[in-house]
């Protein structure tokens, strides 16, 4: 598919919204996803917007008056970091770090033990570095959903290292199917509050994606686009 993407950030909430419903008969918002879904007449998608995660909305498109407030969570082998906004506004972040690499060979021990297996005394000081690691995580992520009223927790994580967050010792404080999950559907290049930051400015903007060869059923949203961008330069 010949993927296309328009940045909506100029546009207001409610005007997108109202376009969405005029001009389409067929469209659903996927919560788990944070997505409107955009349907032909044939109930073919052709297009979606992904939304900025600071919003709440219902079914019928409606914004609720209240800004989310939510938990930002990222997990590299060694490194994490973890954030709490309400809104656009970053109240909270913290970040972890553990000895999990291997020297020389630069990848994590979780992945050298899925090859290997060895039991020697540098991989047990690094097995035991990332048993800390993710309890250390999973407490103060804890402690975060103590103090804060989480609606959605934004989470990147690798396969890999997803067993290890929800079998720790200290429990998850959200399991794989929490309703409030949602996947970070971008990549962040290293789990750092920096990486993190960016990434959340990244999300603050709808962004619409369709196919290619649909691009007639998005001119107008298009010319809205260019319209609203120039009446505020």
């Amino acid at each position: 598919m010949n993927q296309h993407a328009i940045n909506l950030f100029h546009i207001p909430h409610a005007s997108l919204f109202s376009w969405i419903k005029d001009q389409f008969n067929k469209y659903h918002y996927d919560f788990s996803k944070h997505i409107i879904v955009l349907e032909n007449n044939s109930n073919k998608q052709i297009g979606y917007v992904r939304l900025p995660l600071h919003i709440s909305l219902d079914e019928r498109l409606i914004i609720h008056g209240k800004e989310t407030t939510a938990m930002y969570l990222t997990i590299e082998s060694g490194n994490a970091a973890a954030m709490v906004c309400r809104g656009k506004l970053i109240l909270y972040h913290t970040t972890f770090t553990a000895y999990m690499a291997r020297k020389r060979q630069g990848f994590s021990q979780i992945k050298y033990l899925n090859k290997k297996g060895k039991s020697r005394a540098g991989s047990r000081v690094r097995l035991a570095a990332t048993t800390d690691f993710f309890e250390n995580i999973n407490h103060k992520c804890s402690k975060i959903l103590e103090t804060y009223n989480i609606e959605r927790i934004a989470l990147n994580c690798s396969t890999t290292l997803l067993p290890y967050l929800y079998q720790s010792k200290v429990p998850c404080p959200f399991n794989r199917k929490d309703p409030k999950l949602y996947k970070i559907p971008i990549h962040v290049p290293r789990s750092n509050f920096s990486n993190l930051e960016k990434t959340f400015k990244k999300l603050m903007a709808p962004i619409l994606f369709f196919d290619q060869k649909y691009q007639t059923n998005f001119c107008g949203l298009v010319e809205l686009s260019k319209h609203v961008t120039d009446r505020t330069e």
